[in-house]
Parts: C-alpha cells; structure tokens; sequence
C-alpha cells in the first residue's frame, strides 16, 4: 500500500495567542464579542469561543447553591414544525441579552429575550420535497452570530443545505447576501448534485471569524451505503457580507492536489463522504481553521476505497482567507470502524516539561485524546505507529499499522476482552462469557468479520461507533488546562454482509446472518445483553478529567444515577450497586469552579419522572448538586450573565416530550 506522511507541517513558525482576550476594535463598537468569547458573560458562538472550550469564568452559580437553582423560563419547540420533535440537540448563542438558536423539527432560526424567554422573532422556510429528502433534518445544533461593528446578524444551515443570514435584530432575510438572504450550498460544490436529492446536509452550525464563514457537509450514516458511488463533503469559505464562495477545500484530493496518490486505483473519482460534519475550531491568531473530516464512504467496508485515503479521519489545519493546508494528522488509516472525527478540536496554552505549546487537542470516538502543536502539526507526546491484525474480508485492504497515543490516557474502555464482561454475579458473568464465545473480541483496531451464524457473527468493538466522545466534544478549563469529557461505555457488533442483500453496489456493508431455522431468512441482529442487562460492567457513561499539562487522569466518574431498568432488575435484588451512570449525547459545560452536565435517559427522581442537572466539584469530580430536568439532556448547557445574574440553559427531549430549552438561576 503506497503511503504518504502521517503528518505534514506548515513551514516556519507562527506566533499565535491561544484566547484573543485584546482582540482589535471594531470602530466604535469596542471589541468583537466573537472575539472576546464568554469573557464578558455572553456567549457569542456555538462553543462559547472560536477556541470551542466550552468554559465560562462565571462564579454566581458555585458549589454552594447550585442545588437552590430553579427554573426562570421554559422555551418549548413542538409548534416550530410541521410536527413535534423528540431530539433536541440545539445549543443557544448568547450576544447582548438575546438568544439566538435553532428550533423544531422544520429548524426555524429564533431570537429570545435571555431574561424573560419571550419569543423575538422567528425566521422559517419551507423547503418541500427538498427538506424532506435531506440526509440531516430537524432542528440541528445551532446557529453562528457575525458582527462588523455595525451591522449583525444571525447565520444558519436549513436541512435543505442552504445558508441563511437573517438581521440579528428584526429575523429579516439579509438582502444582499447571496441571492435574497440565501446562499445554496448544493452549487459551487466542484461537484454535480441534484438540488433537491443531492446527499449533503448538515446539523451543525456554521462558523464565523473576520469576515469569513465555514461550513461543512454531512451525509446519510454511512453503515449500508446504497452505493459506492457518493458526493463529496468539502469544506468551503464565504464572505460574511456577500455570501460569496471565498474557497474550496476538497476533503477528497482532486488529481494533482496533495494526498491525491493516497487513493489508489483512482478510487478518488467516485467516492464521497469524507466531509466534516462536527464542528470546527480557529485560532484567530495565526488565522487557523482547523478541521475534522469524517470516514469516506463505506464506514466498515473499504475495499472500493484502497489506500490510506487522505483526508479521511484526519484532523487538518488550513487558512482560514485561503482555504490553503498548512498541515494535517490521519487518526485513522483506511478506517473501517466508524470512526469519524465527530467533534470540535479545542485549543489550549499548555505548559509541558516547561515548555509552553500553543496547542489543539481532539477528542475522538476511539477513546483518545490526540494533542498536537497547532501551529507545526507536530504531536506533544508520541503517538506511535504499531501493527494492527489484519482481518479476511474478501477484496479489503488492510493498514498494516494504526497511530496509538502514548499520552494522555484513554477516557473509556478500548478494545473487549472477558475482563470488560458484566460480573454482578458469578451466574451473570458465566451467560457472558458463553455469550462472547459467538463474536470476535479483541484489542482496538480489531477488525470487522464477515458474519456468520455459526460465528463469528459481529466483532465486538468498544468504545462503540458512537463512541466514546461524539458530537457534543469536551470542555476545556484554561486555567489549569483540564480538558473535561463525557463518553460512553457500550459495545457494538460489527459485521459484514454482502451489499446485494440490500441492493447495493458494494461488496460488502454492515450486516449480520440469518438464523437458519427463521424460513423468513432475516438477518438476526445480535444479541449483546445477558438478560436484558448491559454485556459490558459498568459505568455505561461517565465523565473524565484529563490534565494536558501532564498528560495524565485526574479523575473520572460515572455520571448519572443507575437507571430504573438495572436498579429494579430481579437477577439483582439484593445486591448493592454503585452508581453505573447512563448513556446519551452529554455535552459538559464547565465554570469558575464547576463541571455541569445533564443526565441521559429518563429515569425516577425524588421529583418524578425525568433527569438531574448535576454539578461536580472542577478539581476533584465530586458531586455539589443537583436539580430536576422533565426530560433528559439532549443538548449540550451554556451560560450567561444579564442584569448580574447567572443563568444556565440546556435543551431536553425524549420519546413523546418535545424539545424545550429551559433556563435555570438561583432562587430570589
């Protein structure tokens, strides 16, 4: 397999400052609030600053009230839509006393009063058949604000894949922004694409620095592609006044471009994907973009894809005018576990060995925070190239070696072993360890198998094709650089079946045998519970503190209490469970003096049915408080201050409870 680099740095040095705390002046205005971040108790872009560290330096709300928090308002989403929605994954920008955020299930844009929640204005189109063929619907994750000084404005993404700027103040279309306020991200693309079937969306909100928007594109899962054959998700730069395509950066290298040779057999001129469908992060300093890009097509599958695949699974940092690399790093060789970059990289001043490095961290699904030098590429620690098995899918070609981090430590549990089985009781772990003896089990990077019914029928993968980290990322503190981080703990079955059982061109997709005595020949989905309990021991979800000064654990908890299903369980009665923690999409949110994130699931509390906004003690991961959602955590908290009073804010949903964002502050 003909290989290039591992990582390619950008030539010279550039001095950059990790946090714009004296950001130039707009005329008249002072500084920007992008700019300046959550350092004035607004919350300007969707990660709190452009450095996406998720962290504010608000203190009101401390370890010794957090519990006497209540609700000052309820903004509730079932009528923004044709029909309710049950995910709501929406975060709110904060800028001076208005929220801004995307809503129900057809994503109307909406401005709210941050004081009272009183509805501004809301902004909505209708896109017919074109927003119900979208690969990404429903109300996303948020929304970009933009600023010169004088004017404002709102920017977001339709499910339809347009690029909308509304007038922050009024939700008026801006006129002389592409054509009516509307830029149609399905042109200009390098690429042909139907404007109404074409596969590219995106749930997440666009980013703004200068006068520079980002935007990036997603596609269908990629589990069971219909073909191998896909469009390409590049990544492109406009003008914040114009809507005008500024750049282009193709995600998969056209020919003559750098990393074009990595796709071997011209496999480049038909595969999609490769988009970058988290977040992104810039440094404003050295003018950064900085990129994570998902699998190309055919999550576990590659063997229409040979080669390394660049930029596939790779973190890339470009010029944010130019669009122009200046350096990347693949995660991940000839993926085919799912691994997608899921999340936004953070930024961050560390102090190593005495050394200070300007640096970019990015979590990942696999379990591992990878650190590099922003400005070089260069990883802090080693990360160590080291042979991987080779697994017998006919027509795969396998990386003979993947990048393993050295420092810091996994935040979850990687690879599965019999060690990793559920052991509540000797009874319990004996079901287990028969259980396991249908599938392949082993270390990370142990590959998919095609599935057989007489086994092996998956390989059983942690952290999951979920992960691990995904799309809600991490929380940095800056001022002792811990990087703060939910993930999940729950195996997934990865097996292989050929792609005519579902009439696709592939060879091979996910997909598992049939159960030969079942004469209606379906496949069987396996099974990973041993009497309807979790295979793995717990935690199931679990928040971890990472020091990356040092490059080492400060300490990890399982967050959220046992759910009802495991506590009230009969094969249990009588034990003395600790605390498992509950899966879900948990973004953490992190303050002067506390780490604050929501529960996933609904599940009893000492108030009914619901959730529990819980804070923990920054330092220590100890519990300080915590108070009752209705409804589970499906969007990642912020905070702000107005009228000199602290308000936190995160968005709930669950099966038949419409999306609602609720506002909490102390008691009068």
């Amino acid at each position: 397999m003909k290989l290039i680099s591992r990582s390619t740095a950008v030539q010279g040095g550039l001095l950059a400052l990790f946090f714009v705390a004296a950001a130039l002046p707009l005329a008249g205005q002072g500084p920007n609030p992008i700019s300046r971040g959550t350092l004035d108790g607004e919350w300007p872009t969707y990660g709190g600053d452009l450095a996406s560290r998720r962290y504010s330096p608000l203190d009101q709300i401390n370890a010794t009230n957090f519990n006497k928090l209540e609700i000052a308002w309820r903004f509730k989403t079932e009528n923004l839509g044709p029909t309710p929605e049950f995910q709501y994954q929406s975060t709110p920008l904060m800028v001076k006393g208005t929220l801004y955020i995307t809503a129900g299930s057809r994503r109307a844009a909406v401005a709210i009063d941050a004081a009272t929640g009183e509805m501004k204005w809301m902004h909505s189109i209708d896109e017919g058949d074109r927003g119900r063929a979208a690969p990404r619907r429903l109300s996303g994750r948020g929304l970009a604000y933009w600023t010169d000084g004088t004017e404002e404005r709102v920017l977001y993404v339709t499910p339809g894949y347009q690029l909308i700027a509304l007038d922050a103040a009024t939700g008026d279309r801006v006129p002389g922004f592409g054509k009516g306020g509307i830029v149609d991200l399905k042109l200009e693309m390098d690429q042909e694409m139907d404007l109404v079937t074409g596969e590219a969306g995106l749930h997440a909100a666009p980013i703004v620095s200068g006068n520079t928007i980002v935007v990036g594109a997603a596609h269908v899962e990629g589990g069971a592609p219909k073909s191998k054959t896909n469009q390409k998700g590049f990544v492109r730069g406009y003008d914040a006044r114009t809507g005008k395509r500024l750049w282009i950066f193709h995600t998969i290298p056209m020919k003559g471009e750098f990393g074009n040779e990595t796709w071997e057999k011209d496999s480049w001129t038909y595969t999609g994907n490769a988009g970058v469908w988290a977040q992104m992060t810039i440094d404003e300093e050295s003018n950064t973009l900085f990129m994570p890009v998902e699998l190309p097509t055919g999550d576990y599958y590659g063997g229409h894809r040979p080669g390394d695949t660049l930029f596939g699974e790779s973190l890339v940092a470009v010029d944010l005018n130019t669009g122009k690399r200046k350096w990347h790093y693949q995660l991940v060789h000839h993926g085919i576990w799912d691994f997608d970059i899921p999340c936004a990289p953070i930024l961050a001043d560390l102090s190593v060995d005495g050394r200070t490095i300007k640096a970019v961290a990015q979590p990942t699904k696999q379990g591992w925070v990878y650190v590099f030098d922003r400005l070089t590429g260069q990883p802090v620690w080693p990360i160590e190239e080291r042979p991987v098995e080779k697994g017998d899918v006919p027509g795969e070609q396998y990386a003979p070696t993947q990048p393993f981090v050295t420092k810091p430590p996994p935040f979850d549990r990687q690879g599965v072993s019999i060690d990793d089985l559920i052991d509540f009781t000797p009874e319990l772990r004996a079901e287990a360890v028969k259980l396991v003896q249908q599938y392949k089990i082993g270390p990370l990077f142990t590959p998919p198998v095609v599935s057989k019914w007489e086994g092996p029928r998956a390989t059983l993968m942690l952290p999951n094709a979920t992960g691990g980290a995904n799309w809600q990322g991490g929380s940095l503190d800056p001022e002792t650089n811990y990087l703060y981080i939910f993930s999940n703990t729950n195996p997934t079955a990865l097996g292989l079946a050929p792609g005519d059982g579902v009439k696709s061109d592939m060879l091979f997709v996910r997909g598992f045998a049939s159960d030969p005595t079942d004469k209606s020949g379906r496949p069987a989905f396996p099974n990973t519970n041993v009497q309807g309990l979790p295979l793995i021991k717990p935690p199931y979800g679990r928040i971890t503190a990472l020091d990356l000064n040092e490059g080492t654990m400060a300490w990890q908890i399982a967050h959220g209490e046992t759910p009802d299903v495991i506590k009230n369980h009969p094969a249990l009665k009588g034990l003395n469970l600790p605390r498992t923690g509950r899966q879900g999409r948990i973004g953490v949110l992190t303050t002067k003096t506390l780490v604050i994130a929501g529960e996933g699931g609904v599940n009893s509390t000492p108030q009914g049915r619901g959730a529990m906004l819980r804070a923990y003690n920054k330092a220590t991961g100890d519990e300080v408080g915590a108070v009752y959602m209705p409804a589970p955590q499906t969007g990642s908290p912020m905070t702000y201050r107005l009228n000199g009073e602290q308000y936190i804010t995160v968005s709930v949903s669950a099966p038949g409870v419409a999306g609602e964002l609720i506002a909490y502050r102390l008691g009068k």
